[in-house]
């Protein structure tokens, strides 16, 4: 109930366009209920007293009550639509804004293909409860309303029998409710888990051909959607013993209509046409209480779908803006001190313990190690995707928690071993640093980034897409027009991840003389595992079981002959 309740308050900066919306359902509802009043008159007063004047002016009544209710149903749909989409619209910007608020955590520790389950299937199914529930609900409640008020003034005996099942069918739908809403919380997580594989399976295309596991991965695909389909079986299996049964407890209050009311006509005790009323408005009420139980079977599946939705929108982001936070109002000069860190992810396994670091600005320090060091953690710390247990990083002598993510992260440019290009065009990967860039200024970022000629030999220059992830792009080159994004970017601060690792000789030649442009003048972060490629930088720092155990130059240690030292001469022999 908390969730529906939360899902309808989206509608509250709509009031007035819901309250039309329930005024129009209103009158649509009042003049569904006048044909069977006139038809009454018409057997009473005309068929059987003769007061045949009565009789064009009641059919057309009955016309005009028909032609209300379509215009008043015209309006209500149209407006109701408009408010839906208003609605939806909201909450989609909900959550994708909440989404993209959320620590680096939240995503690490979830798969790609459940994260967009949420967004796109359990969103699409919180639109049911506005599209099929809200509408449906408030036209089947006021029907109801009319039509019972109705069968009470026509003879009020009759109406409490034929109304005699309505606690067996509220009874029938809290039972139900209470057994259905949590196998649809399954199935709603069965479908998160298919979609999860089939991303997966879909971005690791290449490693299923070349190992050739089509079968296997056939297999496991085919449990994971034998296992959904079982969730929705169960879910049908209880419906098809629900809807039977209420429509069967439904037809007693007909069938006693009938009963009763024929033979209070064969003694006299009621007129032809006020049972021919009643049994009009008896099919008029218990259409919309057929309708309240498909509204309650869609709407369990709708709240399953509610709840993983609001999972997203109450997840608190671990890091975030502290309340004093500051934003840098000019480019920072690149100093840059880890004082005392120590950060862990897990309580039980230290990753970094008492790095103590000064790095001047515009200094090449290079991090190394064997994996598992600490070395991407450190850059994960500097830019604010977690926050250290222990101790705390500084920027100009300003511990970074107290400046704002965004101006933090405005001061450093990272660039990957697989650097992530979107699938648009090479001009908006290399403008999404700085979307404001001329395109002179984009042309010379790549033109320093060594990938200007590269892009004007393809079929439409700078306007080429490049398709998911870049993939119509060797290595090289998306690393050359990721280091043209970082140049555009102009940071004072630059981390390269490997950014050389697995390409050949020329192109790592023309990568490293982009890495020149970029990191000229800039303080700059190298995590690198081929040695070789460090021997000009001016800072190496060894990282070991989470700790800094080496500082100097390539020279210098290789001179101590110690962990830098045994890590290169293992590197030279290979």
């Amino acid at each position: 109930m908390r969730s529906l309740l939360r899902t309808l308050a989206y509608i509250l900066p709509y009031r007035r366009l819901a309250l039309i919306t329930l005024g129009f359902a209103t009158l649509a509802t009042l003049t569904e209920l006048v044909p069977p009043w006139l038809l009454r008159q018409i057997i009473d007063d005309v068929l059987q007293d003769g007061q045949r004047a009565l009789f064009p002016w009641l059919v057309g009544g009955i016309l005009a009550a028909f032609a209300g209710r379509g215009l008043a149903n015209f309006y209500r749909i149209r407006l109701n639509n408009r408010l839906e989409q208003k609605v939806i619209y909201d909450m989609r910007d909900h959550v994708y804004r909440k989404l993209q608020h959320l620590s680096l955590d939240y995503f690490e520790d979830r798969a790609t293909g459940e994260i967009m389950s949420r967004v796109n299937n359990d969103v699409n199914n919180m639109e049911r409860v506005f599209i099929d529930g809200v509408e449906q609900f408030m036209v089947a409640a006021l029907t109801l309303i009319g039509v019972a008020t109705m069968m009470f003034i026509l003879d009020w005996q009759l109406a409490v029998l034929a109304l005699a099942p309505i606690p067996f069918l509220i009874y029938g739908g809290m039972v139900y409710t209470r057994k259905v809403h949590s196998r649809y919380r399954i199935i709603r997580e069965s479908l998160a888990t298919m979609n999860a594989q089939l991303q997966d399976n879909i971005s690791g295309i290449r490693e299923i051909l070349s190992h050739n596991t089509q079968q296997y991965e056939r297999d496991r695909f085919g449990t994971t959607s034998r296992q959904y389909g079982e969730a929705n079986l169960g879910v049908m299996r209880l419906w098809s013993i629900y809807s039977p049964g209420m429509l069967f407890l439904g037809a007693l209050g007909t069938v006693t209509i009938v009963g009763v009311g024929g033979y209070r006509v064969m003694q006299g005790e009621m007129t032809l046409g006020t049972l021919v009323a009643l049994i009009s408005y008896l099919a008029l009420f218990y259409t919309p209480i057929n309708q309240i139980h498909g509204i309650n079977h869609m709407l369990q599946n709708a709240l399953a779908s509610c709840e993983r939705v609001f999972e997203i929108i109450d997840a608190e982001p671990v890091v975030q803006d502290q309340p004093e936070a500051r934003a840098l109002t000019a480019p920072a000069a690149g100093q840059v001190a880890f004082c005392d860190i120590g950060f862990h992810y897990r309580a039980d396994i230290p990753v970094l313990e008492h790095v103590n670091v000064e790095i001047p600005a515009g200094q090449h320090v290079a991090l190394v190690g064997a994996s598992g060091a600490g070395k991407s953690t450190c850059v994960k710390l500097l830019m604010r995707f977690y926050d250290p247990t222990e101790g705390h990083i500084s920027l100009d002598g300003t511990d970074i928690r107290q400046l704002t993510l965004a101006s933090l992260r405005d001061q450093i440019a990272l660039v990957s071993q697989d650097p992530f290009l979107f699938n648009g065009t090479v001009a908006q990967n290399i403008c999404y640093s700085r979307q404001t860039a001329t395109e002179d200024e984009m042309i010379a970022a790549a033109i320093a980034a060594q990938v200007d000629p590269f892009i004007r030999s393809l079929p439409e220059g700078y306007h080429t897409r490049i398709g998911e992830r870049g993939i119509k792009l060797s290595g090289g080159e998306r690393t050359r027009i990721a280091i043209a994004r970082a140049i555009l970017k102009n940071p004072p601060v630059v981390v390269l991840d490997e950014a050389t690792a697995s390409v050949d000789t020329a192109t790592e030649r023309l990568i490293q003389e982009a890495m020149m442009q970029l990191t000229q003048d800039r303080t700059t972060f190298i995590i690198a595992h081929r040695l070789s490629t460090l021997r000009t930088v001016e800072r190496i720092l060894v990282l070991q079981d989470g700790h800094v155990v080496e500082d100097g130059s390539h020279d210098e240690l290789v001179a101590q002959q110690g962990a830098y030292a045994a890590i290169f001469e293992t590197q030279i022999a290979i």
